[in-house]
């Protein structure tokens, strides 16, 4: 009797509703399978990036001693960013600061003029009251960092310290990387003789490892006895070092970084180049419109988008530069090619761990906050494209 009810129970209801159920146990599977795929691999990336980041961050508030058996580790709060601010490694971190030039003076004016008027763009534009705090700090973040660039790089008597340093590789090299990349991806678009040959060419500094370009370069460099000898002979330069003067060293390093990145920026540039919409550069074209109008009202604000994510990239991994101020100058002559990733390699080579991770830590905020406002600044440009 049981079952002849159960059975008219079933034949009673609707074919939809065992459909329904039928799908849904089938979803619920898949997203079961998905899950036992997926979370172990997750799990396992979370492990090793958090892990090693607060153990970092912790050890940057440590004292870190090692002792028979293992280590001791004394946490001693902000005493490690105390002496890379305002002790014994400020000059070395921060740098020798003096009264600023003329030239270092205008750099103040209109950087912090800048930094305001981007806040007063905010403010009119009705941010919410989160974000204008976030903007505030921003801004003054940006003038404490004007500041300290103008009184250490711009300054009779100055001395940049690894945080300037680290900014000027960043800032010159790429730009410099920026404008070369794009400039290679444009002429290979133009259907030039051997184009085939130079997109194999441009990319072969990438395959080649960051310590194999700074032995090259300082293989290069080398005004007595490189290859490239009688060249600085002829041009006077052959009892000069590279290493003897501070700027001489910085633009070897930013030389060499820049060979090895611009391969980088020119086929991600390519890529966006091949990639834009052919239909209004030939309708420019009927118009009349030269190479350059094109490029600038067409060709620039397609690409743009990728532009500034390439830049981003770049920058977040331009920040971390170690390699070549290592090999080619050891960050000499004495700090002037120091980044702050070198710095606090130099510190963990000597043992002192917890200043190692201060140096790296405050590397990060550095990092995250140019990153964010880069973002923040750029976004409402983008997004309407």
């Amino acid at each position: 009797m049981t079952t002849e009810a159960t059975s008219a129970n079933r034949a009673a209801e609707p074919p939809g509703s065992r459909s329904r159920i039928a799908t849904w146990v089938a979803a619920r599977s898949e997203r079961l399978v998905s899950s036992a795929f997926i979370w172990p691999a997750v799990g396992l990336v979370l492990a090793l990036s958090i892990f090693p980041f607060f153990v970092a961050l912790y050890l940057g508030f440590s004292d870190v001693e090692l002792v028979r058996g293992g280590f001791s580790i004394h946490w001693i709060g902000l005493d490690n960013f105390r002496e890379l601010f305002s002790g014994i490694l400020k000059e070395e971190f921060l740098g020798a600061s003096r009264t600023p030039t003329s030239f270092g003076w205008i750099v103040i004016v209109g950087g912090i003029a800048a930094l305001v008027w981007g806040l007063v763009r905010a403010v009119r534009g009705r941010v919410p009251l989160v974000g204008l705090v976030f903007r505030a700090l921003a801004v003054l973040f940006g003038a404490v960092l004007v500041w300290q660039i103008a009184h250490t790089l711009f300054a009779h008597g100055g001395r940049p310290g690894t945080v300037v340093i680290t900014l000027v590789f960043v800032c010159v090299g790429v730009s410099l990387q920026l404008a070369l990349g794009l400039g290679l991806a444009y002429l290979v678009t133009l259907g030039l003789p051997g184009q085939r040959f130079f997109r194999v060419v441009f990319l072969l500094p990438m395959t080649i490892t960051p310590v194999g370009v700074a032995y090259m370069f300082q293989m290069l460099m080398d005004t007595d006895k490189g290859p490239l000898q009688p060249f600085f002979a002829a041009v006077g330069l052959g009892d000069w070092s590279w290493v003897n003067s501070a700027w001489g060293a910085r633009f070897a390093v930013i030389i060499g970084d820049t060979w090895q990145w611009t391969p980088f920026m020119f086929i991600v540039l390519l890529a966006a180049l091949e990639g834009q919409d052919q239909e209004p550069i030939e309708a420019a074209v009927v118009d009349g419109a030269n190479r350059w109008r094109i490029f600038r009202d067409i060709t620039m604000p397609a690409i743009f988008p990728v532009a500034l994510t390439v830049v981003l990239l770049r920058m977040i991994e331009a920040f971390k530069i170690i390699d070549l101020p290592n090999v080619l100058t050891s960050g000499g002559p004495g700090t002037a090619t120091e980044s702050l990733t070198l710095q606090s390699y130099f510190h963990w080579r000597s043992l002192d761990l917890g200043v190692s991770a201060a140096t790296a830590n405050s590397l990060m905020v550095l990092v995250t906050v140019l990153a964010v406002a880069y973002v923040v600044l750029l976004r409402r440009r983008v997004a309407p494209e």
